[in-house]
């Protein structure tokens, strides 16, 4: 069993930088581990996604702005997310798949944090 426990968040101004963290127990090293984030009244989106060697994938709306990256050997994944904008505010999750390949719908991951509020004031 695998648990995903998210830090991190917070209330910054448009322009600003946030650094989310996600603790996994259990060994995630060679599980694909992605961010998701919900908005209220809207589905949640598929963030970022970083396979165990390193590959990832982005949205389109955070490429440039937000990084992620994982310590293996800390069973831990960061979120870097630069330039923060309004639209940015959301509920951001952690999650996990067994699976392979960088999957970007929220049915392909098989474990899934509590969350960490981002709120981006303009």
């Amino acid at each position: 069993q695998v648990q995903l426990v998210e830090s991190g968040g917070g209330l910054v101004q448009a322009g600003d930088s946030l650094r989310l963290s996600c603790a996994a127990s259990g060994r995630t090293f060679s599980y694909v581990m992605g961010w998701f984030r919900q908005a209220p009244g809207k589905e949640r989106e598929f963030v970022a996604g970083i396979s165990w060697n390193g590959g990832t994938r982005y949205v389109d709306s955070v490429k440039g702005r937000f990084t992620i990256s994982r310590d293996n050997a800390k069973n831990t994944v960061f979120l870097q997310m630069n330039s923060l904008k309004p639209e940015d505010t959301a509920n951001y999750y952690c999650a996990a798949t067994r699976s392979s390949w960088l999957e970007t719908t929220t049915r392909h991951y098989d474990y899934w944090g509590q969350g960490t509020q981002v709120t981006v004031s303009s």
